[in-house]
C-alpha cells in the first residue's frame, strides 16, 4: 500500500518513512503543497497524510484540489488543534484528523480503519429518514433529488447507525469501528463527524430530529 506523506518538515517526513516503511507501506513525499497535488496525479497513493501549514499551497486547498478528481482517504497531521482548522479541513474533504505531536501506534490503527472501508456491506439494502435516503448496497446518500458527498469516514459512521438504526451506539463502539480499536481516545472527532453529517442531512443541523446526540453515552439514528 502506498502512502504519500505531505509535510515540509524533513524529520517528520523522515520518521514516518522508516517507521511506515517498517509496517509495509510504500511512502513517497512531497514537501509543499503544490507538489503534493502533482505527486498524487503522478503516484497515485492509496492514503494521503497531509499537514495543514505548508508553503506554496496550504493543505485546505491541497484538500479541495484532490477532492476535485479522487476519493484517496485523505488523514490530516497537524499542529493545529483549533476545532475551526477541524472543520475547514473536515468540511473540505479530510476524511480523518490527527494533532502533533502524535502516538504512532494510533496512525497506525487509522490508517488499518481507512484500509477497511472497501469491505462489503450487507445487512438492510435501505434506510430513509426525511427525504434522506441511504442505500447500503451501493454506498450512496440521496436528499430529495440530489446526491449527497459524504467523506469514507462521514459514510462510514452513518452507515454503522443506519445498521443499527432506532438503538444507542456508544461512542466507544464507534470508536472501535471507525478506527480499529477502542483505544483511541475520543478529542470531538466523533462529534465533529456529527455536526458534518446533521448539517449534510438535518433539515435543521441545530436541531436534528433524526441523528441524536445521548448525552454522555452516544449517538443514535431515528428513522
Amino acid at each position: 500500500m502506498k502512502i504519500l506523506v505531505a509535510d515540509d518538515d524533513p524529520q517528520l517526513v523522515r520518521a514516518l518513512r522508516i517507521t511506515l516503511a517498517a509496517h509495509g507501506y510504500e511512502v513517497v513525499a512531497a514537501p509543499d503543497g503544490a507538489a503534493a497535488i502533482a505527486l498524487a496525479a503522478q503516484a497515485r497513493p492509496d492514503i494521503v497524510l497531509l499537514d495543514l501549514g505548508m508553503p506554496r499551497l496550504d493543505g485546505v486547498a491541497v484538500i479541495e484540489a484532490l477532492r476535485g478528481w479522487t476519493t484517496v482517504p485523505i488523514i490530516v497531521v497537524s499542529g493545529r488543534t483549533g476545532s475551526a482548522d477541524k472543520v475547514d479541513a473536515l468540511d473540505a474533504g479530510a476524511d480523518d484528523y490527527v494533532t502533533k505531536p502524535f502516538q504512532i501506534d494510533e496512525l497506525l490503527a487509522r490508517l488499518r480503519a481507512l484500509t477497511r472501508r472497501a469491505g462489503a456491506t450487507g445487512g438492510e439494502p435501505v434506510v430513509t429518514f426525511g427525504d434522506v435516503v441511504i442505500d447500503l448496497s451501493a454506498k450512496s446518500v440521496t436528499r430529495g433529488a440530489a446526491r449527497v458527498h459524504l467523506t469514507p469516514t462521514e459514510w462510514r459512521m452513518l452507515e454503522f447507525l443506519a445498521r443499527n438504526q432506532g438503538a444507542l451506539v456508544t461512542r466507544q463502539t464507534l470508536l472501535k469501528d471507525l478506527w480499529g480499536t477502542d483505544q483511541v481516545a475520543d478529542t470531538g472527532y466523533l462529534r465533529l463527524y456529527m455536526s458534518q453529517l446533521r448539517k449534510k442531512l438535518e433539515t435543521d443541523p441545530a436541531h436534528p430530529q433524526h441523528l441524536l446526540t445521548e448525552q454522555g453515552m452516544g449517538y443514535r439514528l431515528m428513522p
